[in-house]
């Protein structure tokens, strides 16, 4: 994902990222830093990114912008079900998943 993404998803757009591997790690990383969006992996084991998505959308106030990765885009219901704000099919095509983050990135900056 960090690949795809890239250090510059858009020339006026550098990112930094953190890596967590559980919905506590996730909790924790977005209660210590500004976090200012949360890519998931609807794959991960084994906790997935669908039910992170899902569990943050309903425990926190001000959740960040969330995007999901599936394997297939027929999981895109799942997706939806995780209110998620974006989806992305894996493999991840660079010049769809930078488009995509930096939208959400800043749809963030102009909602605050």
């Amino acid at each position: 994902m960090r690949q795809a993404i890239g250090v510059r998803p858009a020339a006026d757009l550098q990112v930094e990222f953190v890596d967590a591997s559980s919905y506590i790690e996730c909790l924790t990383l977005i209660d210590t830093y500004e976090i200012d969006l949360v890519v998931l992996d609807g794959e991960a084991q084994p906790t997935g990114g669908i039910g992170i998505a899902r569990q943050l959308r309903d425990e926190l106030e001000k959740c960040p912008p969330i995007a999901l990765v599936i394997a297939r885009a027929a999981d895109r219901w799942l997706a939806a079900y995780a209110e998620v704000d974006a989806t992305l099919v894996h493999p991840l095509d660079p010049v769809t998943t930078g488009a995509t983050v930096a939208a959400l990135l800043r749809g963030r900056g102009s909602s605050q």
